[in-house]
């Protein structure tokens, strides 16, 4: 029973994500934020992995563990936000990123032979469909210009975690996750460091909302929603577990309405409820067929 709210509270926790970056990054650096997020994560992992006595992983899993955070949390997390730092539109950087369960189906169906049924297309690409009115119902009215930069930074983000969500699954299964998270979290903090102490200023303007936001970015996402992640990828098919994703994004624009009254069209509307349709139809296991051969 609670196994199946897993999904549910991992798409309310993730989605967060772009509320989180919004209220922070006025008062620091992407990096720098990533940085410091990391170094508190990894003391936060190691006093639970002290205190549950999980079993630490053979070097050679330890090893792919560090490619997933690099993959998972450094590429992703990075290209996100530096891509809003870069004043790419949220929702511009929300509907690139929610490709990503139609590329790690691709990728599952091209390099691991994971079968996907007519249903399962379908679900996908309504989801697809379903993202894009939600967000260019607001977008429609707005003008920018997008950073090359930018638009380079948020199509890493999308290749790197359907690549990082397939690597867990095939080379991952067997490692705790706490140590393994400990390890995705050890080799982000290395990856951030580097960035922001060769590219960034490292000021830091210790604003209220910047606190509120990073303790929020640990433990509601980088602890909280990276645990039940990973468990999700260990309990269920990738392509299943990416198709959640695509609940994020209309999530995310019914938070930005609830905290800074941003309002929702009725295109809006009618995204997430195919977006919602898309997700079950993706998630629909198949009939079986009885004794009798009735479904």
């Amino acid at each position: 029973m609670l196994i199946r709210f897993v999904p549910l509270i991992f798409v309310l926790l993730w989605s967060t994500g772009f509320i989180g970056a919004r209220y922070a990054l006025p008062w620091i650096e992407p990096f720098n934020l990533l940085f410091i997020r990391m170094v508190i994560t990894l003391a936060v992992f190691l006093l639970l992995i002290l205190v549950l006595r999980a079993r630490w992983p053979g070097p050679r899993q330890a090893g792919h563990q560090m490619v997933v955070g690099l993959l998972i949390h450094g590429v992703y997390l990075g290209g996100v936000f530096a891509a809003i730092k870069l004043a790419l539109p949220a929702g511009v950087t929300a509907l690139v990123v929610g490709l990503q369960p139609l590329l790690t189906a691709l990728l599952a169906w091209v390099g691991m032979g994971q079968q996907l049924r007519r249903i399962q297309w379908l679900g996908l690409v309504a989801g697809l469909l379903g993202v894009s009115l939600v967000l260019s119902s607001g977008l429609m009215a707005q003008s920018f210009v997008v950073h090359p930069l930018a638009l380079v930074a948020v199509l890493l983000s999308l290749l790197s975690i359907s690549i990082g969500t397939l690597y867990q699954k095939k080379f991952g299964g067997q490692t705790d996750l706490l140590t393994g998270s400990f390890y995705q979290y050890l080799a982000t903090a290395l990856c951030m460091a580097v960035l922001a102490y060769s590219f960034e200023t490292r000021e830091v303007i210790w604003h209220p909302d910047l606190i509120l936001a990073l303790l929020w970015l640990v433990f509601g996402l980088s602890v909280s929603a990276i645990l039940l992640l990973m468990l999700m990828i260990r309990l269920g098919e990738v392509s299943r577990v990416a198709s959640y994703f695509y609940l994020v994004p209309p999530l995310t624009a019914i938070e930005a309405w609830w905290l800074f009254d941003e309002q929702l069209s009725g295109v809006a509307l009618l995204g997430i409820l195919i977006t919602v349709t898309g997700v079950y139809l993706a998630l629909k296991k198949p009939a079986v067929k009885s004794n009798s051969g009735v479904e």
